[in-house]
């Protein structure tokens, strides 16, 4: 993709596939989902991960696969609601590009 990919829109992308389970999921599970929609290495999904969990929008927890621990990440109802946020913003903004791209105003 030619576009730079800020943080919030990352942000709103893992919180988007993390939502989609409500027991959560894993690192490289959700690493495989962003990718359909962007490129992302696990080096830079793993910050955007601590973030949210720093700023508790995700918890975390711990669960044995195949004999070894494996880190789930579930959004929490603070993390919901800064979904629905992104959500609601990300229809505005798009709604206002599409409208430049073929030639309309916008209005607020």
């Amino acid at each position: 993709m030619v576009f730079n990919t800020g943080a919030a829109l990352l942000d709103a992308i893992v919180l988007a596939v993390v939502s989609k389970d409500p027991e959560g999921t894993y690192g490289y599970k959700i690493t495989q989902e962003v990718r359909q929609v962007i490129e992302l290495s696990e080096s830079t999904l793993y910050p955007v991960l601590r973030r949210l969990q720093k700023d508790e929008c995700l918890e975390v927890y711990d669960m044995e696969c195949a004999g070894r621990n494996r880190r789930y990440y579930k959004v929490t109802e603070k993390g919901r609601v800064q979904l629905a946020l992104y959500k609601s913003e990300w229809k505005k903004y798009s709604h206002k590009i599409s409208g430049m791209f073929e030639g309309g105003i916008i209005y607020e």
